[in-house]
C-alpha cells in the first residue's frame, strides 16, 4: 500500500517535486485543475442561491478515476496545489470530487520549490481554507455572471460572436480613452535654447559647458530676437551648487513589476513572461511567481548578503526589509526572488535563463548599498537680459547596487544609464566664452498609448485585477480582436533650427520622424463600438471605482469579514433587472458614422461595422421593392471609423476596377472576403501582398495571371484520354490522385509519372475510405 499521495497541480511541478521526497511518498498531478469549467455548470442555482458547485467535465473523467483508485490505496492523501485563492479552490474541489476522508486528507502548501519548503509543509499541514475557496469561487461566479448575461445582449445589439467581461471590458475602455485622448490631442510647438561655452578644465584644456535657457520661446521670432541679443552679450557664472543625493534599489519583483520589466528589457510579452516563470518555479530555480508581496524571507536576505560579499565586499551590503503598501496583497508569499541566491545563472532555454538573471540581479540589488551622487548645478547669467542658462551635471561618487541592476521605466528606452555628466571646474563670477547657441524648435508630446507592461501598471495603480488575472486579460483582449499590438509607422514632420556662431544667425528648417510606435496596444473599431455600447448601458460594469471595489470585497471574503453568496446576491438582482432592460430597450449599435453625400451621385457616404468588419456604405437601405440596394466596401487597413474622411471612403468605392483586356477579355481588380484579387476569364488570381489594388496596373496584373497558369500547368502531372476526371498532380505534400472531386495518396515507391491508367484506377479502388466528419460531444 502506498502510504502518501502527494497531488499537484502540474506535471512539470510533480516531477521536480518528486525528487525531495521518498519511497513513502507518489506525486501525481490534477493535470486539469479539477473544477467548475462549463457555462452549463451555472444557471438556475447562480440565480437562486448560488450553492457552490464541482462538475468534472467529461475529458477529466478519465483523470479523476485515476485519482480516486490512488486516494483509496492511500494512508494520507496531501493536497499540494498553490497557496492562492484558485490554488485553494483546486484542493477544495480536489476534496470533494475525489470524496476524500478529512482524517486521511492534509493540505500543505510551500512557496519555492526545495527539499526544506517541502519537508517543512508537511511538518506543518493545515485545512483547507474556506475563505480562501468562496473567494475564488465568488469570483468565478461574478464573472460569469457578467460574461454570461452580457455577452448575449452584444450578439443582439451589437454583432455575432462577441464577448463581454468584468475586467477585459475595463482594460479595453482604458485603452479606447487613451486613444481618443491622443485623437484630440493638439500639439503646440516651442523653441528650446542651448548654448555651449568653451571652459578650462582641471588640465588647462578647452572642454564644452552645455547650458540650457531656463526658458523656452512660443514663437520663432521670439527665439531670433533672443538670439540677436545674445550676438553683444557677456556670460558669467553667477552660482556654483553643488548637492549630495543618492538613488536607492528598487524592491524586489511582484508579479506586475516584473511583467512590466521583462517587457522593458527583454521584449518579452506579459503572457510570455508568466510562461517562462511558471517553468523556472516548476523546476525548483524561483519562488512562486504570482504574488503581489515585496517580502523576502531571512534565508533570502541572509544568502543575498553573503553572495554580494562574496562578488563586491562588505562596503556594497546594505540589509533592507521591505512591507507590501498596498492593502489586500494576496495571500502569504514572498517576492518573486531565485530560490537559491548563490545561483547567478541557470540550465534552460535562452528565454528561462535571461528571465533568471533579471530576477537574480533585482533581488541582489535590493540588498546592496545605496548609489551616492553629486550633483552640480552651474547658473550663468546674461548680461543684456534677465533669463539665465542652468548646466547641470551628475557623478557617481559610488556605485552601489547600481554596479548590478539598474530599474527601466515607461518613458525611456535607455534604461537609466549610469554614465557620468561631468562639470568642469567653475567658480562664481568666472566669465565664459561662448562658442555657439541652438534654438530648436520641440513639440508637446501626446500621451503615450499604452504597451503591455504600462496597461498592467494601469491596472495596479487602479486596484483592478490581481496578479494571476493580469496576463490573461491582456491575452484575452487581443484575442478578441478588441485590441491588437503592432507597431506603426511615424510620419515626416519639419522644425526649424536657428543657430548663432561667430556673430551670425542661420535658419535651417530640417525633417523629422514622429509618431512611431513599435509593440502598442491599438483599439479596433469593434473595440471601441463595444466599449461605447458598454457604457451606455452598462456603467456599473465598466466603472474603475466598481472593478477596484469588487477587488476589495474578494479580499473581505478571502478574509471571512462577508459572505460570498451575499455579496454575489446583493450584485446580481439590480444587474439582471439592468439586463433585461438592455436586451428590450437598448438601441442597435454598429458605430455608424455619416460622412456626407458622393458628389457624383447623390447617395449617402456612411461606415458602420459589418458582419466581416468595418465597411463603408454607399447609398441607405429601402423596405421599398424597387429601391435601389446600397453597396458596400470594407476599409482599408489603417483605415478607421471615427478617422476615415469622405474623400477616403469614396475611394473605396472605385473597386471594382477596369483595367484594360487581355487576350480579348477584361480584366478588373477588386477586393473579397479573401483580400485583393484579380479577374480575368471567370478565373481569380490574388495579388501580392505588395500590391495596391487601387493602383496595380494592367501589365502587374498580367504577370500575375501568367504565374498563376504557370503554377496550375506545374501542378498537373499526367492526364489520361481514357477518363477526363482521373489527374495525377502535384499538391503541398507531394504528388496525389484526383478522382471525381476526391483525393488518393500514392505510395512513396511509386513514381507518379510512370501511373498507367490501370495503376491509377487500382490505387483509387484500394483506397481508404473518406474519414467521417468528427461531430462534437454535447
Amino acid at each position: 500500500m502506498q502510504k502518501n499521495l502527494v497531488i499537484v497541480e502540474s506535471p512539470a511541478k510533480a516531477k521536480t517535486i518528486e525528487r525531495f521526497l521518498g519511497d513513502g511518498y507518489l506525486v501525481t498531478s490534477s493535470m486539469g485543475h479539477v473544477r467548475d469549467l462549463e457555462k452549463k455548470d451555472f444557471g438556475i442555482d447562480i440565480e437562486k442561491n448560488f450553492k457552490p458547485k464541482y462538475i468534472v467535465t467529461p475529458d477529466k473523467r478519465k483523470i479523476v478515476t485515476e485519482l480516486k483508485k490512488l486516494a483509496k490505496d492511500a494512508e494520507m492523501v496531501w493536497l499540494a496545489s498553490d497557496e492562492d485563492r484558485e490554488g485553494e479552490a483546486i484542493a477544495w474541489h480536489l476534496k470533494e470530487v475525489l470524496k476524500l476522508n478529512p482524517e486521511k486528507t492534509k493540505r500543505i502548501v510551500f512557496h519555492e520549490i526545495t527539499k526544506d519548503a517541502i519537508t517543512n509543509a508537511i511538518k506543518n499541514p493545515r485545512s483547507i481554507d474556506d475563505h480562501l475557496v468562496d473567494a475564488q469561487q465568488a469570483r468565478r461566479v461574478l464573472d460569469r455572471i457578467v460574461g454570461f448575461e452580457v455577452s448575449p445582449v452584444l450578439w443582439k445589439k451589437v454583432k455575432p460572436s462577441l464577448s463581454a467581461g468584468r475586467v477585459q471590458s475595463v482594460a479595453v475602455r482604458l485603452i479606447v480613452e487613451r486613444e481618443r485622448e491622443i485623437r484630440d490631442f493638439t500639439s503646440e510647438s516651442a523653441f528650446r535654447v542651448i548654448a555651449v561655452f568653451l571652459v578650462p578644465d582641471e588640465n588647462g584644456n578647452q572642454v564644452e559647458l552645455k547650458a540650457e535657457l531656463s526658458k523656452r520661446f512660443k514663437t520663432r521670432d521670439e527665439a531670433n530676437a533672443f538670439l540677436e541679443k545674445c550676438k553683444t552679450a557677456g556670460y558669467t557664472v553667477s552660482d556654483v551648487a553643488k548637492k549630495p543625493g543618492k538613488r536607492t534599489p528598487a524592491q524586489p519583483f511582484t508579479t506586475s513589476t516584473l511583467q512590466q520589466e521583462a517587457s522593458r528589457k527583454l521584449g518579452f510579452s506579459v503572457s510570455q513572461t508568466m510562461a517562462v516563470a511558471q517553468r523556472l518555479y516548476e523546476s525548483g530555480k524561483i519562488t512562486y511567481m504570482r504574488t503581489d508581496s515585496v517580502n523576502l524571507s531571512n534565508l533570502a536576505i541572509n544568502t543575498s548578503k553573503q553572495k554580494i560579499e562574496e562578488l563586491h565586499g562588505e562596503n556594497y551590503v546594505k540589509v533592507r526589509r521591505f512591507k507590501t503598501k498596498s492593502k489586500g496583497a494576496q495571500e502569504a508569499h514572498e517576492a518573486i526572488r531565485p530560490t537559491y541566491m548563490e545561483n547567478e545563472t541557470v540550465d534552460g532555454s535562452s528565454q528561462e535563463q535571461r528571465l533568471y538573471e533579471l530576477i537574480w540581479k533585482r533581488t541582489i540589488a535590493s540588498q546592496m548599498a545605496d548609489a551616492i551622487m553629486e550633483k552640480t548645478t552651474v547658473t550663468i547669467d546674461i548680461s543684456n537680459t534677465s533669463e539665465k542658462f542652468i548646466a547641470s551635471g551628475e557623478v557617481i561618487v559610488f556605485d552601489g547596487f547600481l554596479r548590478v541592476y539598474i530599474e527601466s521605466t515607461d518613458d525611456d528606452n535607455s534604461a537609466n544609464g549610469n554614465g557620468q555628466s561631468i562639470i568642469p571646474p567653475l567658480r562664481a563670477k568666472d566669465e565664459l566664452r561662448l562658442s555657439s547657441i541652438l534654438a530648436t524648435e520641440r513639440f508637446t508630446q501626446r500621451p503615450a498609448r499604452y504597451t503591455e507592461a504600462s496597461l498592467v501598471k494601469r491596472l495596479e495603480e487602479l486596484g483592478i485585477g490581481r496578479p494571476s488575472t493580469y496576463a490573461p486579460t491582456i491575452t484575452t483582449v487581443q484575442n478578441r480582436n478588441y485590441v491588437v499590438k503592432e507597431d506603426r509607422p511615424g510620419v515626416e514632420r519639419d522644425y526649424q533650427v536657428l543657430e548663432l556662431k561667430k556673430g551670425e544667425i542661420k535658419e535651417e528648417v530640417k525633417t523629422e520622424i514622429t509618431g512611431a510606435e513599435k509593440n502598442k496596444l491599438f483599439p479596433t473599431d469593434i473595440g471601441i463600438v463595444v466599449n461605447d455600447f458598454l457604457i451606455d448601458n452598462f456603467e456599473q460594469i465598466m466603472d474603475y471605482n466598481f472593478t477596484a471595489d469588487v477587488e476589495k470585497q474578494f479580499d473581505q471574503i478571502a478574509d471571512g469579514k462577508k459572505v460570498w453568496n451575499e455579496v454575489i446576491d446583493k450584485f446580481y438582482q439590480p444587474f439582471h433587472k439592468r439586463v433585461e432592460d438592455a436586451t428590450q430597450n437598448a438601441e442597435r449599435s454598429k458605430g455608424e458614422r455619416i460622412l456626407g453625400v458622393d458628389p457624383k451621385t447623390g447617395k449617402q457616404v456612411s461606415v458602420k461595422i459589418g458582419r466581416f468588419g468595418p465597411l463603408a456604405q454607399l447609398g441607405e437601405a429601402s423596405t421599398e421593392e424597387d429601391a435601389e440596394k446600397p453597396t458596400f466596401s470594407s476599409l482599408r487597413s489603417g483605415q478607421h471609423l471615427e478617422t476615415i474622411t469622405l474623400e477616403e471612403a469614396l475611394d473605396l468605392f472605385k473597386l471594382p476596377r477596369e483595367l484594360g483586356e487581355y487576350e480579348s477579355k477584361k480584366v478588373t481588380v477588386a477586393i473579397g472576403r479573401f483580400g485583393p484579387y484579380v479577374r480575368h476569364d471567370n478565373k481569380f488570381v490574388s495579388l501580392g501582398k505588395e500590391d495596391d489594388p487601387y493602383s496595380v496596373e494592367l501589365d502587374r496584373a498580367i504577370e500575375l495571371i501568367e504565374a498563376k497558369r504557370e503554377k496550375d500547368r506545374n501542378a498537373v502531372v499526367k492526364l489520361f484520354e481514357e477518363d477526363a476526371e482521373l489527374q495525377v498532380l502535384n499538391g503541398r505534400w507531394g504528388p496525389y490522385i484526383k478522382y471525381k472531386k476526391k483525393n488518393f495518396k500514392i505510395p512513396k515507391s511509386t513514381k507518379a509519372e510512370e501511373l498507367s491508367f490501370e495503376d491509377c484506377m487500382k490505387i483509387v479502388e484500394s483506397g481508404p475510405a473518406p474519414k467521417a466528419k468528427r461531430t462534437r460531444k454535447k
